[in-house]
């Protein structure tokens, strides 16, 4: 989360924070409360809508509702801390807890860069072999990709997390008693390994996408080929970016302000703006989103009447 430790009693971490002292605590703990609200209730409705409505029952809303299960889990497990450390005077974490925190943060950030890239083929697929579609990406295809990006992600996870709290930390986790160079080498080659592997599926997808669409006659083709691939391409720059900042720009680019900062995008604004993302850009959500409010309406509208009516 983009917090450094102090190891105390030899058995917790001291939270410094993203803030070492904010000057209205309130103010900022309301701000990223109301960000972690509308981020769970913004990925909790794209799951639900995309279980209720038939419409949505398609390989790509399969595989957006999954990254709103990742989404909705990966802020879960770092924003309700932070809450708690900003109102909070005991600001520690335990051995186990941090522990757990960075696997699970290392295993759905990894499974979202495979994702991802997997949406990017779901998308190519859709729009170069549109025929072919329901053979490429049948259900058994889709339950493949999703195992795939949280095995991938989780193999991040056990590989890193236990070299990482192996270590014997003196003053805070960036100092480390011992020297830690091989270690960053092999985690600054990992991650630009689970960089590069996605990239390189999203980058000949999209390829292969814009190639067809330059061929296309029709104007509505084109049109429904860009409004299809667009709200992924706006999440796959978002979150490419700030992952790309973070795990491939040398540490000479870097300083513990701008850490700061792409770190509480990363972790708090991201998971929000997925689903936000997809909702606004998307007419079959939006759609969908009407439907299901229509229905809720029209229910309580009957509610009032036969209640009336026994009065």
């Amino acid at each position: 989360m983009g917090m450094e430790g102090l190891l105390q009693n030899s058995t917790n971490f001291v939270l410094i924070g993203l803030i070492t002292h904010p000057a209205f605590p309130g103010l900022l703990f309301a701000i990223v409360f109301s960000i972690f609200v509308v981020a769970i209730t913004a990925n909790v409705v794209m799951i639900l809508l995309i279980h209720v409505d038939s419409r949505l029952h398609t390989p790509m809303y399969f595989l957006l509702s999954q990254l709103s299960i990742m989404d909705t889990i990966y802020i879960c497990i770092t924003v309700p801390k932070m809450l708690q450390d900003l109102l909070s005077k005991d600001k520690t974490i335990s051995f186990l807890g941090c522990a757990l925190q960075i696997f699970f943060y290392l295993t759905l950030i990894g499974g979202e860069f495979f994702l991802l890239g997997l949406m990017a083929y779901d998308r190519y697929v859709a729009v170069c072999n549109p025929l072919r579609y329901p053979l490429l990406m049948n259900r058994r295809v889709c339950l493949f990709v999703v195992l795939g990006s949280w095995v991938g992600g989780s193999l991040d996870g056990f590989m890193l997390t236990p070299v990482t709290m192996s270590f014997p930390f003196c003053t805070v986790l960036k100092l480390s008693c011992i020297d830690t160079s091989l270690y960053e080498t092999l985690m600054y080659a990992c991650c630009v390994l689970m960089l590069l592997l996605p990239l390189s599926v999203i980058s000949v997808s999209y390829t292969r996408i814009l190639l067809t669409v330059h061929r296309m006659k029709s104007a509505e083709g084109r049109r429904k080929a860009f409004a299809t691939c667009s709200s992924h391409v706006m999440v796959v720059s978002i979150f490419y970016g700030a992952a790309f900042y973070t795990n491939v720009l040398p540490h000479s680019y870097h300083t513990p302000e701008k850490d700061k900062v792409v770190s509480a995008f990363y972790t708090i604004l991201t998971p929000m703006l997925n689903p936000l993302i997809y909702s606004l850009r998307n007419k079959e959500v939006a759609a969908a989103l009407r439907k299901v409010l229509g229905r809720c309406g029209s229910s309580q509208s009957i509610r009032v009447g036969t209640v009336m009516r026994k009065d």
